[in-house]
């Protein structure tokens, strides 16, 4: 585990002065990975190839340094992951008279790259971002894995090609700060996230999960590829009971692989269904007590460390437990939002960074339950998504307008309480009849007609799902196999995956989800969609697999989510800062938003005449990263 970067020169360059700007480049990651460095340097008249990366050692402590070479030195590779199933490939591989010098997971990546060229991609179980320089090819091949766990950002200049796990890298090394991107901070505004292959900034983009980029270092020129393609879902045929037993010994087998490890390791468990049955599976096969850590808060209707507390005695862990309050999260609010590199407003990232930073003093990976929902149907706007068909069946499309505009009102809260009135609001103004709905569900922040009411109509994008739609081919999802393919490409890898990664290798912290397997996931698109989702029952076939293991219905109880107060902190501690952020002359310089409209939907939540919790702390985000980075104020 570590991060990685890399420079592409179209000329002959100083070797000196490259390394320097690659050591600079990986001084930014520094955290990604503590335990070692390393540099990769090819100058030809032609082209200057420069890879670097930093280690955090989890695999063959010993000899599995990188740069990593071939015996002919004709491949050089930098790896940022770790590899599951690497010892299956590795056994392959010796059956066919391959020799291998280390014990790691990287040597693997490339022998099989010398035995099958980029199809041996596909055949990687794991969570990778790589490069390799081919030089038999004058190719370099950047790699990322199927879910998207790892991050890769690239851009492109007339004469450099410059990549890296984090933005911050890429920003540091061109020689202007790049310019925002209308694409990138409509979607932001929408979502409360960027997906790929977007990022904040123009020409900057993210490499989309389950593909690679083909560099030609004769011509200059790249292209990107799919590593496998997506095929149509076919269902089993195949009976629930031997359906959970598969979705069982195929979770068995996947923590299995993701506790190989030569260092200490553990759970995030928050006592949900997800962590629940992660936990219980490697307390299952490890010889001795694992470790487990959850996290709690002050406010009642946040803390459910009462559910953590039965897990861990189930299964006799060393549990760590932690409450924090609001104190912590301010003292460390700039560094974990600013860690992003770009606007992120998924308020989780402030208890999940410190659960990391806790965990980091006792172990060195920590696996988690995270995918949990996507892979089995677990979420709540699964549901949404279900209704909708009813109800836009029964109710004129005029009707619902009137309802809306009655609700509006009736259903407006004034507290950061997600409850019932909460729920219901957001679902009715989900509800669509032009089969936009899931797009509808899935925005977080700002709808199109409240987007245009907060930006200027120099920055305002409409449609701005429309790139993304063509792009997975999800015009209009009306199931669940389609809603979950949405947050697979969607969700998971711009939000959960992001949120993750930043602030657990912000604390040198590698996780691991085991849900996150592409077995896993094959399979349950296989099943017929009422294993997942039984009438309201979620998970049901995961829940039903693993319930001899828990007490009567502890996987049925209601969880709710990694969400903190910070509707609340923004009219308390976090009030001076946002008010600033509204202040005329500052919006006026930005010349983006909408001044009138900002001020009232900011004033309305700080006194407590409307909860605008996320539209507002997404406006925070914004505002915190766009003052650190351009320093206009």
């Amino acid at each position: 585990m570590c991060g990685i970067n890399g420079v592409i020169i179209n000329t002959a360059t100083d070797k000196a002065i490259l390394r320097n700007k690659l050591a600079e480049m990986n001084q930014l990651i520094f955290h990604r990975g503590p335990d070692e460095d390393g540099f990769y340097l090819d100058i030809s008249e032609s082209a200057s190839v420069a890879m670097a990366m930093r280690r955090l050692s989890i695999i063959d402590l010993s000899t599995g340094k990188q740069p990593m070479y071939s015996d002919d030195n004709n491949l050089g590779l930098v790896f940022n992951g770790e590899i599951y199933n690497y010892r299956i490939l590795k056994q392959q591989l010796e059956n066919i008279g391959v020799t291998f010098k280390t014990t790691s997971d990287t040597e693997v990546i490339l022998k099989l790259y010398e035995q099958k060229g980029v199809d041996a991609f596909k055949e990687l179980d794991g969570m990778f971002a790589f490069s390799i320089h081919d030089k038999t090819k004058n190719k370099v091949f950047i790699a990322r894995d199927f879910f998207g766990e790892k991050p890769l950002y690239y851009t492109k200049t007339k004469t450099d090609f410059i990549y890296g796990s984090e933005l911050k890298s890429i920003v540091n090394y061109l020689p202007n700060k790049p310019s925002i991107s209308l694409e990138g901070m409509n979607l932001y505004f929408r979502l409360t996230y960027i997906p790929a292959p977007y990022s904040i900034y123009e020409n900057i983009h993210k490499l989309e999960s389950n593909h690679y980029i083909e560099f030609d270092l004769t011509s200059d020129t790249f292209s990107i590829h799919d590593i496998e393609k997506q095929k149509p879902v076919e269902k089993l045929d195949i009976s629930f009971n031997d359906a959970k037993k598969k979705v069982h010994d195929e979770v068995m087998k996947s923590v299995e692989t993701r506790s190989i490890a030569d260092v200490s390791l553990g759970t995030f468990l928050s006592g949900g269904v997800d962590s629940s049955v992660v936990t219980h599976c490697l307390a299952e096969i490890s010889s001795e007590n694992i470790e487990t850590f959850s996290i709690g808060f002050e406010k009642q209707i946040y803390d459910e460390t009462d559910k953590s507390q039965v897990v861990a005695k189930l299964v006799n862990s060393n549990h760590h437990e932690f409450i924090v309050k609001e104190s912590d999260f301010k003292n460390n609010i700039d560094d974990i939002l600013l860690n992003f590199d770009e606007p992120f407003a998924d308020s989780s990232a402030l208890p999940t960074y410190l659960v990391s930073k806790h965990a980091s003093d006792y172990v060195k990976v920590a696996l988690t339950g995270d995918g949990g929902d996507e892979v089995f149907g677990g979420y709540n706007k699964y549901y949404m998504g279900k209704l909708n068909n009813r109800y836009t069946s029964i109710v004129h499309k005029n009707v619902h307008q009137q309802v809306l505009k009655f609700s509006s009102s009736f259903l407006k809260t004034k507290d950061d309480n997600r409850g019932r009135r909460f729920q219901l609001n957001r679902l009715l103004k989900a509800f669509n009849y032009d089969g936009n709905q899931y797009w509808n569900i899935i925005s977080l922040a700002f709808t199109d007609e409240e987007k245009s009411q907060l930006f200027n109509n120099n920055v305002l994008i409409k449609d701005t799902f429309l790139d993304l739609k063509d792009k997975h081919n999800q015009h209009k999802p009306k199931n669940l196999t389609d809603f979950r393919m949405v947050d697979k490409n969607v969700s998971l890898e711009g939000d959960m995956l992001v949120k993750v990664d930043r602030t657990s290798m912000f604390s040198s912290l590698e996780c691991r989800a085991p849900f996150l397997n592409k077995a896993i996931w094959d399979l349950t698109n296989s099943l017929p969609e009422n294993y997942l989702m039984k009438g309201w029952n979620k998970k049901y076939i995961l829940k039903e697999a693993f319930a001899d293991k828990f007490e009567p219905k502890f996987l049925d109880k209601s969880k709710q989510g990694f969400g903190v107060p910070v509707g609340d902190w923004l009219r308390s501690s976090l009030k001076p800062e946002l008010l600033s952020y509204i202040d005329p002359k500052f919006i006026e310089s930005q010349n983006l938003f909408n001044i009138d409209y900002i001020s009232k939907l900011v004033n309305n939540h700080i006194n407590s005449k409307q909860d605008n919790s996320m539209r507002v702390w997404c406006f925070y985000t914004f505002q915190k990263w766009y003052l650190n980075t351009y320093s206009i104020l």
